[in-house]
């Protein structure tokens, strides 16, 4: 698989516990399904997933049980879900991005985790490696570190006389941190002043943008949980200082940003839905013929 691919899919994940079940086998396989923002940012999501387990046979409420929860752009209420999960006893865990999966990977080693798009999986030490991930995790990568790049190209050819560029960034997020050493890089390989903008909650978005003030001509909004849950406010900000927006995902522009480039975010739900049914084929599989194993990607 090439590196430049947008989607990177890990195999090797540890197989379900389904034996240590006793009395809970014959219930319907259950999938817990972790967002990391909020029902108005990502239902699509939810949408595309619960749409392709339908496609392979997974009825929800018939065959397959999934309980969703939201991080909604907070690192502790993902430690709450994930351990309210782990009580439950999932068949198969699903989780966006890197602090959930992060969290999630801390509070189960025998729950199969599967992320649907996470920053570098191996930088970010959720897996050992792409060829061998080893552990109970896989999932497919936005590499949206890789992509940090070619989105400042993107932007200085929108956006003209762009020379200042202020890159938001959210403290504490590992995957957040090594995209803005590669946007500050490529930022100084093309010439731009860079001013970094780190929050913490979302109060610290409306301060972010009075410190800013006229110090940028365009603004790099890193994906995070915090910025995903909050978008409609960061755009609202921006486009009140007339500050042109580069984002991870389609959603932030159709809340307002002025472009994006990245992986297809639905697409990805939808790969992880046909992962995490790995997990619950050995309970009350399917007889449909679209029940077989879920695609590779090539």
């Amino acid at each position: 698989m090439k590196r430049r691919e947008f989607i990177t899919l890990l195999g090797g994940a540890a197989a379900c516990p389904i034996a240590a079940r006793g009395q809970q086998s014959a219930k319907m396989p259950t999938i817990g399904f972790l967002g990391s923002g909020t029902p108005a940012t990502q239902n699509q999501w939810v949408a595309a997933f619960a749409q392709r387990l339908r496609e392979l046979g997974w009825i929800e409420g018939r065959t397959v049980a999934i309980e969703v929860r939201w991080a909604e752009g907070r690192s502790e209420r993902a430690s709450e879900v994930v351990a309210d999960f782990a009580r439950m006893k999932v068949d198969a865990l699903v989780t966006s991005g890197t602090p959930t999966t992060l969290a999630a990977k801390q509070a189960t080693s025998v729950i199969p985790i599967v992320f649907a798009q996470t920053g570098d999986p191996v930088a970010n030490r959720l897996v050992a490696s792409l060829a061998r991930p080893g552990g109970n995790l896989t999932g497919l990568s936005n590499q949206t570190r890789e992509l940090a790049g070619k989105r400042l190209e993107v932007l200085r050819e929108v956006v003209p006389g762009l020379h200042r560029l202020a890159i938001l960034i959210i403290v504490g997020n590992p995957a957040a941190v090594l995209e803005r050493d590669e946007a500050q890089a490529a930022a100084r390989t093309l010439g731009l002043d860079v001013a970094t903008l780190e929050i913490r909650r979302p109060e610290d978005i409306a301060h972010a943008f009075e410190a800013l003030k006229s110090r940028a001509n365009a603004l790099y909004v890193q994906g995070d949980m915090l910025t995903i849950a909050n978008r409609i406010a960061i755009n609202t900000w921006a486009l009140g200082v007339q500050l042109p927006t580069m984002h991870a995902f389609r959603e932030d522009v159709q809340a307002g940003g002025l472009m994006s480039y990245g992986a297809n975010a639905p697409d990805l739900f939808r790969r992880a839905a046909a992962m995490s049914t790995r997990f619950c084929a050995g309970r009350n599989r399917p007889t449909s013929r679209s029940s077989s194993q879920p695609n590779s990607i090539s």
